[in-house]
């Protein structure tokens, strides 16, 4: 006997928990389409030189490489960005290029609350716009997706690399070593500031005044752009970087979004490497479970795969954080089914009447299930109420004879006997 288990970090979802997964897809999807987003879909298998060198060391440790039977090197993906860079050098795309993209992801990480080997990530991206107006619209479609999900206790980080490149020449740090610094002050979140500030100084990225500096700028918490724009003077990447935040701020509160829900933060840096300009992530208060979701704007990545350099920008919602933040805050109703009807089985004889019965609403656009052999009533009926089905036609011998049904409300225990042409508006104003 072959023991039923399943590799660490990845896992089965039941019903329920597709039922709640497909409902926040559909909502995602919805209003990235309101927005004029358009549906991509790619390989879950790339070779392996396509990913590889384009997400900083450590990423790179985390792609599932191997060989297939030809001997040749693939990976499974370990993002949607990359492939969507490939598939942005492949063809002629027009421009502004919207797309989203929602499906499943592949890392060699340590499984841990809210992240896991096989998640899925719920991407949106404009390639061929260099102008922070398309970083600032990610960023208003990323409220509202919250919104509608029902989220309240969250905050998006707003930050630019621009701004922190130009803070690190400031401090001295050479342009090859920025990568070191960038990936240092990303790990404050998980550290804390007196452990970045050591590992910064362990590294020998910061000498004469430029531990002071990160210690009062950049890890201190608090507002202190002023201060850094006052450290930038004169510097052209930095003051870039600044009025991109500004305008971003501009367009935030141009679309309606509550000031509350956004802050310009420093200490953002966002740890994979390709990224050019503004960056960004939404953490919640409550749990404390990190980002879900973030990204930025990375103008040179397309570029790797062809000699046309295109501006892009993206964002990227984590599925499995927003479905263990919603879990536990109790934010969703889940319905026991997504059966919105039971036809019952009254007997054999009465069985091809069941079937027209069920085919008759599923014509009208209910989800309709047929109870599948005769049985007693009482059973069908527990059958329902355990499955959460809120509405049971019951077709006896009489009823079948004139044309009738008998509908029972499953959640009041009120029930009338109908016509039949009649059953499906009323149990639409049942459902309603």
């Amino acid at each position: 006997m072959i023991e039923p288990q399943i590799p660490k970090g990845f896992r089965d979802f039941l019903p329920q928990q597709m039922m709640l997964r497909r409902r926040l897809m559909a909502t995602m999807s919805a209003i990235f389409e309101r927005y004029g987003f358009v549906p991509l879909d790619t390989p879950c298998l790339e070779y392996a030189r396509t990913l590889e060198g384009k997400y900083g060391e450590e990423g790179d440790k985390l792609i599932y490489r191997f060989e297939d039977r030809g001997g040749r090197a693939v990976a499974l993906r370990y993002d949607l960005t990359i492939p969507l860079a490939r598939v942005a050098a492949m063809y002629q795309l027009p421009k502004p290029f919207k797309r989203y993209q929602i499906a499943p992801v592949w890392r060699a990480d340590k499984p841990q609350k809210g992240r896991f080997r096989e998640f899925y990530q719920c991407d949106i991206d404009i390639i061929g716009e260099s102008g922070a107006c398309a970083d600032a619209e990610l960023l208003c479609v990323a409220h509202t997706v919250l919104q509608a999900l029902g989220f309240d206790n969250y905050l998006i980080r707003i930050n630019n690399r621009k701004i922190l490149n130009a803070l690190a020449e400031r401090l001295g740090i050479a342009t090859e070593r920025i990568p070191d610094f960038l990936r240092a002050l990303d790990k404050l979140d998980k550290t804390g500031p007196d452990a970045v500030l050591q590992d910064m100084q362990a590294r020998g990225l910061l000498a004469g005044d430029a531990g002071r500096i990160v210690r009062d700028h950049l890890l201190a918490g608090g507002d202190n752009f002023e201060a850094v724009a006052a450290l930038l003077a004169g510097s052209g990447d930095g003051s870039a970087g600044l009025a991109e935040l500004e305008l971003i701020s501009r367009m935030l509160a141009a679309d309606g979004v509550d000031g509350r829900y956004y802050k310009k933060d420093i200490s953002l840096a966002r740890g994979l490497d390709y990224y050019t300009g503004p960056i960004f992530e939404v953490v919640v208060t409550e749990p404390r479970i990190g980002s879900i979701l973030g990204g930025g704007r990375y103008d040179g990545l397309i570029g790797l795969f062809t000699k046309q350099s295109m501006p892009a920008t993206g964002i990227s919602f984590g599925l499995e954080r927003l479905v263990t933040v919603m879990e536990e805050l109790g934010m969703h109703n889940q319905a026991g089914s997504l059966t919105q009807v039971l036809v019952t089985q009254f007997s054999a004889d009465l069985m091809d009447d069941g079937v027209r019965l069920a085919a008759l609403l599923r014509r009208s656009g209910l989800n309709t299930e047929l109870y599948l052999a005769p049985d007693k009533l009482k059973k069908q009926l527990s059958y329902a109420a355990s499955r959460g089905i809120p509405a049971v036609v019951v077709l006896g011998p009489d009823e079948a004879r004139d044309g009738r049904a008998t509908l029972k409300n499953m959640l009041t225990g009120d029930q009338d006997v109908l016509e039949q042409q009649r059953l499906a508006e009323a149990i639409r104003a049942l459902l309603a």
